[in-house]
């Protein structure tokens, strides 16, 4: 099987324009998170992670960094991510994909082998995602034959936001979980996306103090030293009300349930 990972980036963000490429330590944001990608133990190559963005020319400058690090790049429709992922999967062959957001530079290595673990483990599965780790850390990883049947069932064309909901939230494909393997990579309240100034200073601190010598800190490192720093968690308390709400307005998807007829995600 070939394995990729597929990363949605793009630099019009409504809330943060240009959070992708925006530096800490002197290096952009998308490498500290191209960095743990390259670290999953079912990635064999840079060229086997994808960063999947728009053919917008405003975002020829994500394109630029991307191929300077030396992952590989997709450009497809701005506002469907199904399809811009489909057609992404099909161009470089993937069967399946380790599947992580641009705005989530401390996604956990464990659970990108663990959620491609179990995928592979059972051929019935379409996709395996991570649960109960902290905001911004989860992963998922989905099949190619996944990706067929909820091309032939989505019906919204815009899901740039809520676009995964197709695959957790329906019955159009099987799927599992994995639950935190540890205790120690647990912690309520702790925001690790990026999408306001807050979570940048947050992103800031973080990365400066854990990544030292371009080591890749683990999750229960990570875990330990927000609960070191109380302080630093702080930073963008109060923030995930607002985001989940946004969440909810923007994710207006459907579907073609099993009989036909079109089906709400509720989400």
């Amino acid at each position: 099987m070939k394995i990729g990972a597929l990363i949605p980036v793009r630099l019009t963000s409504e809330r943060l324009p240009g959070k992708a490429l925006k530096e800490i330590a002197g290096r952009p944001v998308l490498y500290y998170l191209l960095d743990r990608i390259a670290a999953c133990r079912h990635i064999a190559a840079l060229t086997d992670i994808v960063v999947c963005t728009t053919e917008g020319a405003d975002d020829d400058p994500l394109v630029e960094a991307a191929i300077a690090y030396g992952v590989s790049v997709f450009r497809g429709d701005k506002n469907d991510i199904i399809k811009r992922f489909y057609n992404a999967m099909i161009r470089f062959g993937f069967d399946a994909v380790v599947q992580v957001d641009g705005d989530d530079p401390l996604t956990a290595v464990e659970y990108m082998d663990l959620t491609m673990d179990r995928l592979l483990s059972d051929s019935s599965l379409g996709i395996v995602w991570s649960e109960g780790l902290p905001l911004g850390t989860n992963c998922k990883s989905f099949s190619i034959a996944a990706m067929e049947r909820v091309i032939r069932s989505y019906q919204s064309g815009q899901n740039d936001t809520g676009f995964i909901y197709f695959f957790t939230k329906t019955d159009i494909v099987n799927k599992a979980i994995v639950e935190p393997t540890t205790e120690l990579h647990v912690l309520e309240g702790a925001r690790l996306t990026l999408d306001y100034d807050a979570d940048f200073d947050l992103f800031t601190r973080i990365l400066c103090d854990l990544n030292v010598h371009g080591q890749i800190a683990n999750l229960t490192e990570i875990v330990a030293y927000l609960k070191s720093h109380p302080e630093i968690m702080a930073i963008n308390s109060g923030l995930d009300e607002e985001y989940w709400q946004r969440t909810k307005e923007k994710a207006r998807l459907s579907y073609f349930g099993t009989d036909g007829a079109r089906v709400e995600i509720d989400i």
